[in-house]
């Protein structure tokens, strides 16, 4: 792909959405590029337009599933509004990477503890039980104030 076309791209995304979300789109849409270089066309722009459009729409669904997750957080720990986005995200990281997991694929994915258990390849008991664990763990570190976790990023036990 030429040059030129990435700046026309960049101001397409840029015209649709904020800074952020643009320059990651822009950067799924030069992957695919990049993976479907024998399907790139002599004149790249306006399939480029068209990935793009594929690219944006995805991280609108997963903005999308990310304001259910804390919605759902919210409904879970019975609070009267969600906490934000990056309240949220910044929880999950402060959880077990198995932790985080489980209620990705809880909130984002819509999966109950059966599916979830098939996902992970672990029984629906023990998957329920971990999501509810889970769950207590992420009202925790929500709460806990922010200069206080007491809960790993490296797998170690959290609360």
């Amino acid at each position: 792909m030429a040059r030129p076309a990435i700046e026309p791209l960049r101001r397409f995304l840029a015209r649709r959405t904020d800074a952020v979300t643009a320059d990651d789109v822009l950067s799924e849409v030069l992957m695919v590029c990049w993976r479907r270089l024998e399907a790139v066309p002599e004149q790249p722009l306006p399939w480029l337009y068209g990935v793009a459009r594929l690219q944006l729409r995805n991280a609108e669904r997963s903005s999308r599933r990310r304001e259910r997750l804390a919605a759902r957080v919210a409904e879970e720990l019975q609070q009267p509004g969600p906490p934000d986005g990056a309240a949220v995200r910044d929880a999950l990281a402060l959880l077990r990477p198995q932790d985080a997991e489980l209620l990705r694929l809880w909130a984002w994915e819509g999966l109950g503890p059966a599916e979830v258990a098939a996902a992970l390849g672990i029984s629906p008991n023990a998957a329920a039980i971990r999501l509810h664990r889970a769950k207590r763990r992420l009202a925790e570190v929500l709460r806990d104030d922010p200069d206080r976790s007491t809960a790993t990023t490296s797998g170690g036990t959290a609360r």
